[in-house]
């Protein structure tokens, strides 16, 4: 019984063979590529935030959450 369900678990190469359900996960170039990506996003949005008009938008809405009167 135990050698029937080896062979089905495993093809002659030694694999485990595909159960007919597509692959989940990514694989190492897809990581590589979605953490370029990432960084890249990262570092636009950094652009952004520390742009003129995005700190002194901060600035003011810090100072005027300070100021509030209750």
């Amino acid at each position: 019984m135990w050698a029937a369900v080896c062979r089905t678990c495993v093809d002659r190469r030694g694999r485990l063979a595909r159960s007919g359900r597509p692959d989940t996960g990514m694989t190492t170039s897809e990581y590589a590529v979605g953490t370029i990506a990432a960084c890249a996003f990262a570092a636009v949005l950094y652009k952004v935030v520390n742009s003129g008009a995005v700190l002194s938008a901060l600035q003011t809405l810090i100072k005027d959450a300070l100021d509030a009167k209750f």
